[in-house]
C-alpha cells in the first residue's frame, strides 16, 4: 500500500512531478541556488529562479540540466532528492519507484547519470523512458496500435520529433532547439537592433507575452527595459511581435527541418497514417502562438496542439507507471536496488 510511484518530467526549464491518482503535484523551474563556499542549498525551483541574474558573490543560481540532459550531476542529484522528498510527503522512509523522462537521442552515459542521480536521491527502482513516447501517451495517443502517430515535443532544451507505432519509435530526431534557444535569439536580436542588453527572464517574458511563430498584420507592442550598450545606463524601448517573429525565425526553421527529416525516414504506410491523423504538438513550445499553424502550413499536414501540452510528458509517466507491463518495451533503462 505504501509502494509509492513517482513520475518525473526532468526538463531543462521545468521539472514536473506526477503521482498516480493525484496528478501533477509539483511544477517548478529546474533551478537550484547554492552557496559557493560550502555547497549549501539555499533555494530550489521558483525561489531559486527569482535569484537568477541577481545573486551576489558567494551565491550561484544554477540550472543543472542543459539540452535535456544532466550538465551538473551533483546539483541534479540534490534537486531530484528535494523534489522526491517533497512529493513523498511524510512517508519518506518508503523508497519510491521513479520513472524519469529522457530525450530520444540520449546516450548510455547520460542515461546512467540520470539513473545514478535518481538512486542517490532515494529511489528504490528507477526507470527511464523516451520523452516522445511519454508525451504521446500523455496526449492520449494510442501508441500500441499498428498505426503511425507523430508527436512533436518542444521543451526548454530540445525539440523531440518521433513517429510511433506498436509502442516503439520508428523514426525520430532530437534537435537542441527549444525555449532556451528562442530566448537567446531574442536577446541577440534586441542587442543587435536596439543596442540594449536584456536578461534571459526578460526575453522569456517577451516570448510569452507577444511572441508569434507567424508575422501578423496587427502587431502587438510592449515596453522592454534593459541596459543601453552605448551609454551603459538603463533604457526603455518598444518591441513589436513581428520583431520577435523575425528574431526566432531561424530557430523555428531548425525545428521544421527536423520534422521534415523524420517524415523522409518514415515508411510509406505510416506516412499515410500521419496524413490522416495529423501531427500532435506538445511541450512548452506548443504554447508559442501559431506554432501549430506554422508547422501545418510548411509541412502540408494538419498539426494539433495537445490538451495541456506542458503536462503531456508528466501525465505519460503516470500512465506508464500504472501500466509497466503494457509499456515495458517503451522503457529504455531500468535499475532495481
Amino acid at each position: 500500500m505504501f509502494n509509492k510511484k513517482i513520475g518525473i518530467d526532468l526538463g531543462t526549464t521545468n521539472i514536473l512531478v506526477y503521482l498516480p491518482k493525484k496528478g501533477v503535484v509539483i511544477n517548478e523551474p529546474s533551478v537550484i541556488a547554492v552557496s559557493i563556499d560550502d555547497n549549501r542549498i539555499l533555494a530550489v525551483g521558483k525561489k531559486a529562479k527569482e535569484m537568477m541574474g541577481k545573486t551576489p558573490d558567494g551565491i550561484a543560481a544554477i540550472r543543472p540540466m542543459k539540452d535535456g540532459v544532466i550538465a551538473d550531476y551533483r546539483i541534479t542529484e540534490a534537486m531530484l532528492r528535494y523534489f522526491i522528498n517533497e512529493a513523498g510527503g511524510k512517508i519518506r522512509f518508503f523508497q519510491p519507484e521513479v520513472l524519469i523522462s529522457a530525450p530520444a537521442g540520449i546516450t548510455s552515459t547520460e542515461r546512467r547519470a540520470i539513473i545514478d542521480a535518481s538512486s542517490q536521491a532515494g529511489a528504490r527502482n528507477t526507470y527511464i523512458a523516451k520523452e516522445p513516447i511519454l508525451a504521446a501517451i500523455g496526449a492520449g495517443i494510442p501508441i500500441n496500435t499498428p498505426s503511425g502517430n507523430m508527436i512533436i515535443d518542444i521543451g526548454g532544451g530540445t525539440a523531440e520529433i518521433a513517429i510511433i507505432s506498436l509502442g516503439g519509435v520508428v523514426a525520430s530526431s532530437s534537435v537542441k532547439i527549444g525555449g532556451d534557444k528562442l530566448d537567446k535569439a531574442i536577446i541577440d536580436y534586441i542587442k543587435k537592433k536596439h543596442s540594449l542588453a536584456i536578461g534571459g527572464r526578460v526575453a522569456e517574458f517577451i516570448k510569452i507575452s507577444i511572441g508569434n511563430a507567424l508575422p501578423q498584420e496587427e502587431e502587438k507592442i510592449m515596453e522592454v527595459k534593459g541596459r543601453d550598450l552605448i551609454s551603459g545606463l538603463p533604457k526603455t524601448i518598444q518591441v513589436s511581435s513581428n520583431e520577435v517573429t523575425e528574431a526566432i525565425r531561424e530557430q523555428l526553421l531548425g525545428i521544421i527541418q527536423a520534422i521534415k527529416s523524420v517524415l523522409q525516414e518514415t515508411p510509406p504506410e505510416l506516412s499515410a497514417d500521419v496524413v490522416d491523423r495529423g501531427m500532435v504538438l506538445s511541450g512548452g513550445g506548443a504554447l508559442l502562438k501559431n506554432m501549430d499553424r506554422l508547422i501545418s502550413d510548411t509541412i502540408g499536414v494538419p498539426c494539433y496542439v495537445a490538451d495541456d501540452p506542458l503536462l503531456c510528458v508528466a501525465r505519460g509517466t503516470g500512465v506508464m507507471l500504472d501500466n509497466l507491463e503494457l509499456y515495458k518495451k517503451s522503457i529504455t533503462g531500468r535499475v532495481k536496488r
